[in-house]
């Protein structure tokens, strides 16, 4: 990849919760900003939420678009949002909210990436107690590197 996928912009902290969908337009409405993926990402990414849960379990989701909706991406990008209050998704009880956007098969390497990262019920603690969206910026900066 030849560009950052996280920026700091593209990190939000919430001491509040929200609903599955407020969670997923928020996650869009990043990307949207960060010039990735156009208007229709939203509803491409409700549309795979219909079709699998993008619950990853460790009180993370990762919603995104279906393979169906490419045209709607225009660059790969994340969005990483922390709801402290929690978010119910489809019954199981979230903390991040990760939006994915990837360009061509991207995504796959950036997915796997996270995967990795959340696997670990001690990261995720560590990721839980970051206290500014600075700070959880630098310990996802990860990303941005090449595997």
């Amino acid at each position: 990849m030849a560009r950052e996928v996280l920026a700091l912009g593209q990190v939000r902290i919430h001491s509040s919760g929200a609903t599955q969908e407020e969670a997923m337009k928020e996650a869009a409405d990043i990307l949207e900003a960060a010039g990735a993926v156009t208007g229709a990402y939203y509803d491409a990414m409700q549309q795979r939420e219909q079709t699998v849960s993008t619950y990853m379990g460790n009180e993370l989701a990762i919603p995104h678009g279906t393979n169906e909706t490419k045209d709607a991406i225009l660059d790969s990008a994340l969005s990483v949002v922390r709801y402290d209050g929690g978010v119910d998704w489809g019954g199981e009880p979230v903390t991040f909210v990760i939006g994915i956007a990837g360009k061509g098969d991207e995504h796959l390497e950036i997915l796997s990436q996270i995967a990795i990262l959340f696997s670990d019920e001690d990261e995720v603690a560590r990721l839980k107690k970051a206290g500014t969206p600075e700070e959880l910026f630098g310990m996802l900066s990860s990303v941005n590197e090449p595997s």
